[in-house]
């Protein structure tokens, strides 16, 4: 390659490498962190975007920092983003014993009256489709739409449990997590290193502890509102046998969407195709 040649492809790859940075401290920039209080709680939000609000809650023992991708595209859209950080994570805080999803979903409809003009769709991944439920069942009034990503099945094999387990303790070695993190969460050919890290065990204890608080039936409806089972193809807590399944209960009130090439783990994995998917289904629902 001549040397002109060589330099103008260097120029151009510098060029890209330098705008992708400037890209992502822009975003990175136009993020701000709102302390939402409420009695002896205080809940870390994420807020970026303007528009009709949609919140977005994070998986099992993890932090809404996994949602950077998607809050980014999703405001880019036009919709003001919400990521109320759990409990124990950044600066939220608040009791962690003696408490049920009911006081996580408060935490979020208190989240949606002072930083989401009252009303919001509630997306929630894997685990955290449960506190979206949980919401739209206690606090109708603050929930406009339900977003179940990557949600389990009623019934799902008990053994992934296990799998979680050690993925998210940092005590095995890697190669053990990584090999848990290819069963539970991840599709063949993505790649799990990025989910080495961002665990919280103890977090997770509190949390299931709060979802065994509660009976499945109490939030397993999402309420009223209109829903959409974002399915990861791949996913082994939701079998393709069990596609249909909320469908099947809940008739017209629930759309079902399937993003391929993805498992459990499904927003690093494909953090467009989960963009496109909601933000083309919130379009849909009435404000």
């Amino acid at each position: 390659m001549p040397y002109r040649q060589r330099i103008g492809s260097a120029l151009v790859c510098a060029g890209v490498m330098l705008l992708g940075s400037l890209q992502a401290e822009s975003a990175a920039a136009s993020r701000e962190h709102v302390l939402v209080r409420h009695g002896n709680v205080t809940i870390d939000t994420i807020v970026e975007g303007e528009g009709p609000a949609i919140v977005l809650l994070p998986s099992l023992g993890r932090d809404s920092d996994d949602y950077d991708a998607v809050a980014e595209g999703l405001a880019a859209k036009g919709f003001r983003v919400l990521r109320p950080k759990p409990r124990g994570f950044g600066r939220s805080v608040g009791p962690t014993t003696g408490i049920s999803l009911h006081d996580f979903a408060h935490d979020v409809a208190e989240v949606i009256a002072h930083s989401g003009g009252g009303r919001a769709i509630v997306v929630g991944h894997a685990y955290g489709n449960w506190v979206a439920r949980m919401t739209a069942v206690d606090f109708p009034e603050r929930v406009r739409g339900v977003v179940i990503a990557a949600a389990a099945s009623k019934q799902f094999d008990p053994a992934l449990s296990l799998e979680i387990n050690k993925a998210s303790d940092a005590s095995f070695p890697d190669d053990v997590r990584l090999a848990a993190l290819r069963i539970a969460f991840f599709a063949p050919g993505n790649d799990p290193t990025s989910w080495l890290s961002g665990w919280s065990p103890e977090i997770r204890t509190i949390q299931r502890a709060a979802a065994a608080a509660v009976k499945q039936s109490d939030w397993w409806s999402g309420g009223t509102a209109p829903l959409l089972d974002l399915q990861a193809e791949l996913d082994p807590f939701k079998t393709p046998d069990k596609r249909n399944e909320m469908k099947d209960e809940f008739g017209d009130r629930v759309t079902v969407a399937v993003v391929a090439n993805a498992s459990h783990a499904l927003i690093p994995e494909q953090p467009a195709a989960v963009v496109e998917a909601i933000g083309a289904w919130a379009r849909l629902i009435p404000q």
